[in-house]
């Protein structure tokens, strides 16, 4: 199976999706497509034996829109500005051409257009006034006049809605656009027919025509319309900004020179330069020099992270203040931002349980409001009127009113707006969430499994404890310096943390020995101050003579309380500290454990660690459901249990070796710094380290469905709110309209508020 991604141009409504839907389910290769009015995009899942790109283009043509495929030349932002552009002309000449007939009804209604104001007898100056204004205006009220500008805004600046009410019937639906078009087309027809049969009884106060109505009804629409398309491009606007990240030239070095190239032309393979301030061009590895890196654009993490030769680079991310040359690794599509980008896109553009649940029902809206129209239309008629041809025009409004207050748009549009700023709040701060319906589960979460080597430890060996041995007159932090000294050029990693943590806490660069010898496996000896210093193992410091009796109670003593793996330090001979070490615990993860408790999530620690430790980093995070010595191919059975009692259930992984238990879990929560593993595998992607991202992740999906159901039940009370009052009399053709279009831009406001947090 392919996969097509489209933009298409010129949908009216979001009952267009279900148009093109339709249409492109009935091509032959196509098994599943998803059409976003919101995004204006489309993705089709066809056979390349049975179908092809070309046919799923002429599809959507024929549908009666614009479609061009994404990535061969075309600017889908080009388009939208172009159809924006073409919106905004329409509105204007329509407003423009409407204006005097909404003048016109206005006078008409306040009785300007009647022959006398109090009467022949009653001369004042007040009445002097009125009858002037009624002489200047006559021309507004001639239904010549009237309808050489009704006739363009109905038929010209009309034809999108009557050309999409005919695609929409040719695919089997019924749209938005039929409910403007039978509406305004019966105002119209009406108003016509009045004119020119009946012109004999409309001389005095034009009461039976509604050329106005038809026009301003059409103007408000494309009002609508245009708010509609104005607000739709600020929920895209986080696609819009991560695309912008990418730098458009890098530095690279070929054949032994250094050139400048656009960032399309950077190969694999190529050796790229990097300065201080610049962005970064493309993935890769370092290969020379050192530099701080601000990834905080596609990550979230706000601290600089420090990178040396092997360490990788994220394309779009910023330098600070040092230089380094690096190989790229991956560029174009394969970027680590392209992939964002992608999985943003597509997560934007499925659909959540419940929006399918508004596409049925909007489905069904149209069909049953035309004969909501056509019952009152007959029940004013013909029951309240009696059939007196006087009446007709009446009871022609009152069903137009219903047909144009009832457009479904506020309903369509509800889900995928919320869907698009949600989503794309969440990827501006490293969350990236796969689509829809895993958003709609997360919300739902009452359960959070975590594992804890790589998730609530960092994956590497870090300093737990320092103790000294007893009559020691130095401190841990003195004696940590020194152990750090001892260390500087080692390459063991227990060696490497120690030096690590020494060098976060004095923020400076630590001494060098006088002279460095390391004894593989075991230990490290060096000359400081003058003095002979030690460190590592019990083995290593015997068969140099020292004396380690004291060694075994120190030891226990740090095993108690942190459980880890243990370096000696001595001087001169003489056994002066011991260090533990292990892989020590995110300092973001007892806030998180805190958080999920409070957000009335049940935390369980799942670890195929043994007992002891597992229970050691419980008690310290106050996790009290603890689950250790859990083969990788157990974890998934775990998740399981936990789902047959009816729990939503979410595992964070680092998204290594947790895949079965990360795809049985209801939601997969995959934390793992952008790594690609992370990246493919869970439901939900942190790109940061920060294990605060699970409870914002969780708490975004819930704030966005939310804003869902705020928008359905508005929505929803709207329609069945405005439908009777409509169909009732008290509702004007002309402020339907008006209610209809600021019922959409209500709810595209309402989904904006996730843009804020």
């Amino acid at each position: 199976m392919a996969v097509a991604k489209v933009h298409i141009h010129g949908m009216t409504c979001s009952l267009c999706s279900i148009t093109i839907e339709a249409a492109l389910q009935k091509q032959k290769g196509v098994s599943s497509t998803s059409v976003s009015y919101a995004s204006e995009k489309a993705i089709v899942h066809y056979d390349e034996a049975r179908s092809s790109v070309a046919d799923i283009l002429k599809t959507i043509e024929g549908a009666g829109f614009g479609a061009t495929l994404h990535g061969e030349g075309s600017d889908p932002e080009a388009g939208g500005r172009k159809e924006l552009r073409k919106l905004r002309i329409c509105l204007v000449l329509s407003a423009l051409l409407s204006l005097p007939l909404f003048v016109s009804m206005l006078l008409g209604g306040l009785g300007f257009c009647h022959d006398a104001i109090y009467g022949a007898e009653t001369v004042t100056v007040f009445s002097s006034f009125l009858n002037q204004v009624r002489l200047k205006t006559q021309l507004l009220h001639d239904w010549k006049f009237q309808m050489a500008l009704a006739t363009p805004v109905q038929f010209l600046i009309g034809f999108r809605f009557y050309k999409q009410a005919f695609y929409s019937l040719k695919a089997g639906k019924a749209g938005m656009d039929l409910l403007v078009v039978v509406g305004t087309t019966a105002a119209y027809g009406y108003s016509v027919r009045t004119s020119l049969v009946e012109e004999g009884l409309i001389i005095a106060g034009m009461r039976n025509i509604y050329f106005e109505a038809s026009a301003v009804i059409i103007t408000l629409v494309l009002l609508g319309k245009y708010l509609e398309a104005l607000a739709k491009g600020r929920t895209s606007r986080a696609i819009r900004s991560l695309m912008s990240l990418e730098a458009k030239k890098a530095r690279v070095i070929r054949d032994g020179l250094e050139s400048e190239v656009p960032i399309r032309e950077v190969r694999q393979g190529d050796l790229v330069i990097v300065r201080p301030g610049e962005k970064i061009p493309v993935d890769g590895i370092i290969t020379e020099g050192r530099s701080t890196v601000d990834e905080s654009m596609l990550t979230g993490e706000s601290v600089p992270v420090t990178k040396e030769p092997q360490d990788t680079v994220i394309g779009a991310s910023i330098n600070g203040n040092g230089s380094f040359t690096y190989e790229a690794t991956k560029v174009g599509e394969d970027s680590f931002l392209a992939r964002i980008v992608r999985i943003t896109e597509e997560a934007q553009n499925s659909k959540a349980p419940i929006q399918k649940i508004a596409d049925s029902v909007s489905g069904y809206f149209v069909p049953i409001v035309l004969l909501i129209a056509i019952s009152t239309f007959f029940i004013w008629y013909g029951v309240i009127y009696e059939w007196q041809i006087f009446f007709l025009s009446d009871a022609l409004i009152h069903a137009v009113a219903v047909l144009v207050v009832s457009c479904p748009c506020a309903l369509g549009l509800a889900t995928p707006t919320a869907i698009m700023a949600g989503m794309g709040k969440g990827a501006q701060g490293g969350i990236l969430i796969r689509n829809g319906e895993q958003l709609e589960r997360a919300g739902k979460i009452t359960d959070v499994v975590l594992d804890k080597t790589g998730t609530l430890t960092a994956g590497k060996p870090g300093l737990t404890g320092i103790l000294p041995v007893p009559g020691e007159a130095r401190t841990p932090d003195q004696l940590l310096l020194l152990a750090a000294t001892a260390e500087k050029r080692s390459e063991h990693p227990l060696g490497r943390a120690i030096v690590e943590d020494a060098a976060k806490k004095w923020q400076s660069v630590l001494p060098d020995p006088e002279d460095f010898q390391a004894v593989p496996g075991k230990g490290v000896a060096a000359r400081i101050n003058g003095k002979t210093v030690l460190a590592g193992s019990k083995a290593f410091l015997q068969e140099q003579a020292v004396d380690v009796t004291t060694a075994r109670s120190i030891e226990e003593q740090l095993r108690q309380e942190t459980g880890r793996t243990f370096v000696l330090l001595a001087e001169e001979g003489k056994l002066i500290a011991a260090f533990g070490l292990g892989d020590r615990l995110r300092d973001s993860a007892a806030p998180t454990v805190a958080r999920l408790d409070a957000m009335g999530i049940t935390v369980h620690l799942l670890t195929g660690d043994n007992r002891i430790a597992a229970e050691g980093v419980a008690r310290q995070l106050r996790i009290t459901n603890v689950l250790a010595e859990v083969l990788p191919e157990r974890k998934a059975e775990v998740i399981q249990s936990l789902k047959r009692k009816g729990r939503v259930v979410a595992m964070v992984g680092d998204g290594i070796n947790d895949a079965p238990a990360l795809a049985s879990a209801d939601v997969g929560i995959a934390i793992g710094s952008g790594t690609d593993v992370a990246v493919e595998t869970g439901d939900i992607v942190l790109l940061q380290d920060d294990l605060a991202a699970i409870p914002e992740a969780i708490r975004l999906s819930a704030k966005t469905m939310l804003i869902i159901k705020e928008n359905l039940f508005w929505a929803f009370i709207y329609n069945l709110a405005a439908i009777p009052f409509a169909a009732a009399g008290y509702l004007n053709p002309v402020v339907a309209a008006a209610a209809m279009g600021l019922s959409s831009v209500s709810v595209l406001l309402n989904s904006l508020r996730l843009r804020r947090g």
